[in-house]
């Protein structure tokens, strides 16, 4: 460990802190500078700016964060060096350690100095150039002489083409979240052990799950529509209107989480104090936050008001399943053994803010027709010995009273006569061909005074001149209508849809906070023997056999996951994974003793006892390759240790001519993400100048990939020269952004366009392959519109891949029937003869 990071390390017991201790890390590769900003709530809020200089990273203190006016010089407390591995670190500081509390990454990226750094520092005054996600221009730190236990420095901004009025616009306040992940800082609510309830005894329970340690994150397990009640042995639950929470609990920190991972703690102050009252040290509860009229009945237009007004002692907390509870994991036990050991803890509280969510043993039909009776949303039906998963399952199904969905607001109308705000909203739902968003008729009713106020103040903000749709509506329908960016989710009941696609009869339910705008469609009905013949093992029926030797081998020590978890991922993604194996040479990375050990790449079979795995020797494919096309040989390979795939841009229909290329956009690990995102533009606006078809996904590393389908007509050179002339093209109109030049020296602040993966027997990363590294990233498609919203190139985990599997449609489903070549005009353009 450097010298300088002695008093980080004094501070700090590694044993306890999940902080990066900095000591053992590999040398790093030539980068450029990196910094980043943390936001940390620790005893206060604050900002902890961190520039790399001499392997290690200065830290400044900001109490109040950076300001782009610069007019204003914001505080710097200077305090000890953090080694370089602490710029990606996110995560919880336990009570009793230094620091304790939240940290997230606010910003990072790469920082160039004007002058010399070293000379800067030692001086006290350092003027530098920022490249980051949120601030970017030029900025100065310098030394003052207040007085201090620490060295006091200023951060001010230069009046550059960054710099904005603080008055005008504040960026941590317009800018509050993570740039890594979803996390936001919420501000804590603490409460004296003496102000806290009693808690009981807990019962005995004779099943205890899995001792583990709790997860950072969970993702909910989700229900699939179906349109009648299946068979089998299920327990029904009311579908309650209301908003889908996740509760982690770790001593006095209590943390309630939407669906999609958005922190509402702070909106929920009196859920949090019931949940503490519990005395729970460590779990994680699943249940609805629920506003109940006069008749008992859920009201979202009333859970919504509570939240506007900041009045949660209206809100309720349903809760129906307890995946984990004191160190253990209970995700694997059956439904009914996690209910019950729900129904215990329950039993402890003395607050009418937590309530157990109960079950019904009657006929589903007579319950649907009660609740739909009751003017209910429907039931949650559950298989009684079913695990828990975090993603939609069939293990879990909703039966729905009325037809209802969520649309996106795309527009609104004039009010009439006395009304007031708008008349009616514009509503929109996703085409399931092209993905764009399709009109879907107008919701006037269901509004109150107070609605109408509100969700018109939420509305203005987003006017826009031109229609989100591909084909508005025109006339009537179009007449004094005002436009909409996309953004808000609206849910509506209705009586029906009409062949176009338009709702009658609709009610306005209330506004979706929950959930992205994005990827919404029509919501439709699974039918009941799909449900009911489906098979809830780990391996599906056409898999074959698989005896796995060793399956609680530890693969990735930083989650958890073993040789089992492996092999029950790529079962669950066969579907998806063997179309970008098939007739494709492959070749495999394993890991026999996990990522702390030697990792292999392998080439061909050579020894592998991989069931049906097709080889071919060096006379026929030039090497010696081997193809997997069934599901058996998939497994058989996971059962060797295998991790990674990678596959040729050649089939064996012809190993002499490949039908695709591939792009690999590989940057400076220290870049922010959104020059990524600023190349892969560039580079998808030069091929579509070109004419070609391009598909995406993400690495599951720190790049993207563009896949270029052809067809089989050019020979590997041809193809490569061609990538090549692009990238070259490309490197020349953005020399400082871009690189043709391959090697971490020749990218210092640039991305590298990797073409040189498209000679024969190179190799990509198999779409939908686990990645051998920390967390097991996949690498995934993506749909193109997708593309701004990424944030990073590692999104998608073993973890939380499946729940966008069931809920995307694939976005390569049409790659095979592109067709399109390398023309001669193509060649002239690029400079190739």
């Amino acid at each position: 460990m450097a010298k300088s990071l002695e008093e980080y390390e004094r501070k700090r017991d590694f044993n306890a802190t999940p902080e990066p201790s900095g000591a053992g890390g590999k040398a790093r590769r030539a980068h450029a500078l990196q910094f980043c900003i943390q936001k940390h709530d620790a005893s206060h809020l604050h900002y902890d700016f961190r520039l790399e200089l001499d392997g290690t990273l200065k830290s400044w203190a900001i109490p109040k964060g950076p300001s782009l006016d610069p007019k204003v010089r914001r505080l710097a407390v200077h305090v000890e060096d953090h080694p370089l591995d602490y710029a990606d670190f996110e995560g919880h500081i336990p009570e009793g350690h230094y620091g304790a509390g939240d940290v997230i990454v606010w910003d990072r990226g790469v920082w160039e100095p004007e002058g010399d750094a070293k000379q800067g520092y030692a001086k006290g005054k350092l003027r530098f150039r920022l490249q980051g996600e949120k601030l970017n221009g030029v900025w100065n730190l310098f030394r003052t002489h207040l007085a201090g236990k620490k060295e006091q420095w200023m951060l001010v901004k230069s009046n550059d083409g960054q710099a904005r009025s603080e008055a005008e616009y504040s960026i941590v306040e317009a800018l509050p979240d993570s740039v890594l992940s979803d996390r936001t800082l919420m501000p804590k609510r603490k409460q004296s052990v003496a102000s806290a309830k009693p808690a009981k005894a807990p019962r005995k329970r004779t099943k205890a799950g899995v001792k583990a340690q709790l997860p950072d994150e969970l993702h909910p397990q989700l229900a699939t529509l179906v349109d009648s009640p299946p068979e089998g042995d299920w327990r029904y639950e009311v579908k309650f209107d209301g908003y889908r929470i996740m509760a982690r609990i770790e001593g006095d920190d209590i943390r309630l989480f939407t669906r999609n991972g958005h922190d509402w703690s702070a909106k929920m102050p009196g859920q949090v104090a019931a949940l503490r009252a519990l005395g729970v040290d460590s779990a994680w509860l699943d249940g609805e936050m629920v506003v109940n009229d006069e008749d008992g009945k859920a009201d979202f237009q009333a859970l919504q008001n509570a939240f506007d007004t900041e009045r949660d002692e209206q809100i309720r907390y349903y809760l129906f399943d307890l995946p984990f509870l004191g160190g253990r994991d209970l995700r694997q036990l059956p439904l009914q053994d996690r209910r019950q050991a729900l129904r215990q803890l329950l039993e402890r509280s003395e607050s009418d803010t937590l309530l157990f969510s109960e079950d019904f043993d009657q006929p589903v039909e007579s319950l649907l027709d009660s609740a739909c009776r009751l003017d209910l949303e429907g039931l949650i039906g559950k298989r009684v010995d079913s695990p828990y998963v975090g993603r939609r399952s069939a293990d879990w199904v909703k039966l729905k009273c009325k037809k209802r969905q969520e649309f996106v607001l795309v527009g609104f109308t004039d009010p009439k006569g006395s009304r007031s705000g708008f008349g009616a909203l514009l509503l929109a739902l996703h085409d399931d061909d092209s993905g764009e968003l399709r009109y879907a008729g107008k919701v006037g009713t269901g509004f109150s005074a107070t609605t109408l106020h509100s969700i018109h103040a939420r509305l203005k903000p987003l006017e826009v001149d031109k229609p989100a749709l591909a084909k508005p509506p025109t006339g009537a329908e179009a007449r004094g209508v005002h436009w909409l960016k996309p953004h808000l989710l609206a849910e509506v009941a209705y009586a029906q849809m009409t062949r176009d696609g338009v709702v009658r009869h609709s009610v306005f339910h209330g506004l979706r906070d929950d959930k992205p705008a994005t990827a919404i469609d029509l919501e439709r009905a699974m039918p009941a023997k799909t449900v009911t013949k489906r098979q809830r093992a780990a391996v599906p029926d056409d898999l074959g056999e698989l005896r796995l030797t060793h399956p609680d081998r530890v693969i990735d020590a930083s989650i958890g996951a073993d040789k089992r978890q492996i092999a029950e991922y790529y079962a669950d993604v066969s579907q998806w994974i063997l179309p970008q194996l098939k007739d494709r040479p492959v070749a495999l990375v394993r890991a026999p003793d996990g990522l702390g050990g030697e990792l292999f790449f392998q080439k061909n079979a050579g020894q592998l006892h991989i069931a049906n795995v097709l080889t071919y020797d060096k006379a026929t494919a030039g090497q010696a390759a081997m193809v997997i096309n069934r599901p058996d040989t998939l497994l058989g390979a996971v059962q060797m240790n295998m991790l990674e795939m990678h596959t040729w841009n050649a089939t064996d229909k012809d190993f002499e001519k490949p039908d695709r290329f591939v792009l690999d956009l590989d940057p400076d690990p220290a870049l922010p993400w959104k020059a990524m995102l600023e190349a892969t533009q560039l580079t998808l606006t030069l091929l579509d100048e070109l004419g070609l078809k391009v598909f995406l996904k993400t690495s599951g590393g720190k790049g993207l990939h563009l896949v270029v389908p052809l067809t089989r007509r050019a020979g590997w050179d041809e193809v490569k020269d061609f990538s090549h002339a692009i990238v070259n093209y490309l490197a020349k109109l953005f020399p400082d952004r871009l690189s043709a030049v391959s090697g971490p020296k020749n990218r210092v602040g640039k991305i590298f366009i990797d073409y040189l993966r498209n000679g024969k027997g190179a190799t990509t990363v198999c779409a939908y392959s686990l990645r051998a590294r920390e967390g097991l990233a996949v690498s995934v498609p993506i749909w193109r519109e997708e593309l701004t919203q990424l944030k990073g190139a590692n999104q998608w985990h073993i973890g939380n891949v499946r729940e966008r599997l069931a809920e995307v449609d694939d976005p390569w489903a049409e790659m095979s029937k592109v067709r399109q070549s390398i023309t001669a005009g193509m060649r002239k353009k690029m400079g190739l003869a």
